[in-house]
């Protein structure tokens, strides 16, 4: 039998929650997920959700076990809201909610999210897989590129985000693909030389991403784009379009983009097209390493 754990670990997003039985030296000793994200569960439903998962780890005779979560989980339809913390700020500091439990096993805390009034902007998650980064490398002065639903450009300097945007790149790409009419244009596949191509027409012309989009049904249409091609391709006019949005972002910067490593690379082969030499950061292990960090600051009083 695995030892009890010494704190247990919470990414909690709106369609998945992940949950990791930690030792005391900030090291996973088990995982587990489910798809009971918070966008299925009603305020009752958290409780109950998590111990389906946490449950086994949890002694049955021992004081309450420190829960540290982050993500959607502190949203307005969360368990509990975290209020956000206004930007510039470190990525993580007072303010950490307390989310209400009934099983005595567990004191859940949960990490505000960061917001910019101007221009408005916010984000939930990110700013724990943003100390991950600075956890592990407490001087870095540049920007990190953390891609998904909603990517993130986040100017850190001095050990604080300073500003950030966001950019709807991936749920537009996944809007295109299954809904408009693209969707029967697009293969399973890739060709990297469709995507490169992709990337520089809209960063040369991010005005022209309109006609672009429809000119990948007509080449369909007339024979002249093979699906896995045309996948590649919306892939590249969508991620052209961000990087045009956001070149006062990576343009002379240090870059690491933090993510799963398949979309990582995606990111990782555009910026490299603009010459850029950015690294990678395993999201997961960014994350854990935030949720450590948050850890160590309730521990310490800090929090």
């Amino acid at each position: 039998m695995a030892p009890p754990p010494d704190w247990i670990a919470v990414d909690w997003g709106t369609s998945r929650l992940r949950a990791w039985a930690m030792g005391a030296d900030g090291r996973p000793l088990a995982g587990a997920e489910s798809g009971e994200g918070m966008g299925r569960l009603a305020p009752d439903g958290f409780e109950p959700a998590l111990l389906r998962l946490a449950g086994p780890w949890l002694p049955a005779a021992r004081g309450p076990v420190p829960v540290m979560a982050c993500g959607m989980v502190g949203s307005r339809q969360g368990w509990v809201e975290a209020p956000y913390r206004a930007v510039p700020c470190a990525p993580l500091g007072a303010g950490f909610a307390r989310a209400p439990a009934q099983d005595a096993r567990l004191a859940v805390h949960v990490v505000p999210g960061l917001r910019q009034d101007r221009p408005p902007d916010v984000m939930r998650g990110e700013e724990t897989q943003i100390a991950g980064v600075l956890a592990g490398d407490t001087g870095f002065d540049g920007v990190v590129c953390l891609p998904g639903t909603h990517t993130k450009w986040a100017h850190l300097s001095a050990g604080e985000v300073v500003s950030f945007t966001s950019c709807m790149t991936g749920e537009l790409f996944d809007l295109l693909s299954r809904v408009s009419v693209l969707r029967h244009t697009l293969g399973g596949g890739w060709e990297d030389a469709a995507f490169a191509e992709g990337v520089g027409e809209t960063l040369a012309r991010p005005e022209r991403l309109m006609t672009q989009l429809f000119a990948l049904r007509a080449a369909s249409l007339l024979g002249r784009l093979a699906p896995d091609a045309a996948r590649a391709r919306l892939s590249g006019l969508l991620i052209g379009a961000e990087l045009a949005a956001t070149r006062p972002w990576w343009l002379g910067r240090r870059v690491v983009v933090v993510g799963a490593e398949a979309l990582s690379a995606i990111y990782l082969r555009a910026l490299g097209l603009q010459g850029v030499a950015a690294e990678r950061r395993d999201g997961r292990a960014m994350t854990l390493a935030g949720l450590a960090a948050a850890r160590a600051m309730l521990a310490e009083g800090v929090a």
